[in-house]
């Protein structure tokens, strides 16, 4: 099988687990405005939730650039599926179950969900990095010290301070920061096709 057959064949599993994802965070923010009346609102959860929008087309995008990778093995393919596998469960975490939290005519309090799944979400968010660093390792033996790495490098230790720190301050600023940090990460490296 030639490189570009291989990488077809495994892109769409990856395409599938990133297609689920997207389909949570838009299917939750659907539901969000169906109960409007019964959310009390809390912006960072508004702001993840299209950051991790973003993050899912970006990371698709940024797929194409394995398409001439050659010597797949399992190994790596279980890698590079680490990356939407993850992405999938932010994608859960982000928003709640809105059927479900307000059956009962009960008011869905945003902040309080966010709190709640902030340590395990922020933990799926330095796992989606650490996937995403390890994938040069796995694919072509090199850890390049790139601008790239050096951003994800600082989306990690803001993750690890996310998932420990119950500051609202800081989870304010996070939520504001990340997504600046990543429109310029796409903006600088993802504009096109490599």
């Amino acid at each position: 099988m030639r490189s570009t057959e291989e990488f077809q064949y495994l892109i769409v599993l990856v395409s599938i687990v990133l297609g689920l994802g997207i389909t949570q965070l838009l299917t939750g923010v659907g539901r969000l405005v169906q109960a409007r009346a019964r959310v009390a609102l809390y912006w960072p959860t508004l702001v993840w939730v299209a950051v991790l929008l973003l993050i899912h087309v970006q990371s698709w995008w940024a797929m194409f650039d394995m398409r001439a990778h050659r010597d797949w093995t399992f190994g790596k393919f279980l890698v590079v599926l680490l990356t939407p596998t993850t992405l999938f469960l932010m994608s859960a975490l982000v928003l709640p179950d809105v059927a479900e939290a307000t059956g009962d005519g009960e008011r869905l309090d945003l902040r309080a969900h966010y709190h709640a799944q902030a340590r395990w979400f922020f933990a799926a968010g330095a796992l989606v990095i650490v996937s995403s660093l390890l994938r040069p390792i796995a694919m072509d033996g090199r850890f390049p010290l790139d601008l790239d790495r050096g951003i994800q490098l600082v989306f990690l230790g803001l993750c690890v301070v996310s998932a420990t720190t119950r500051r609202e301050a800081f989870h304010r600023f996070f939520a504001v920061a990340g997504a600046v940090l990543f429109g310029a990460y796409v903006l600088l490296l993802f504009t096109r096709l490599r």
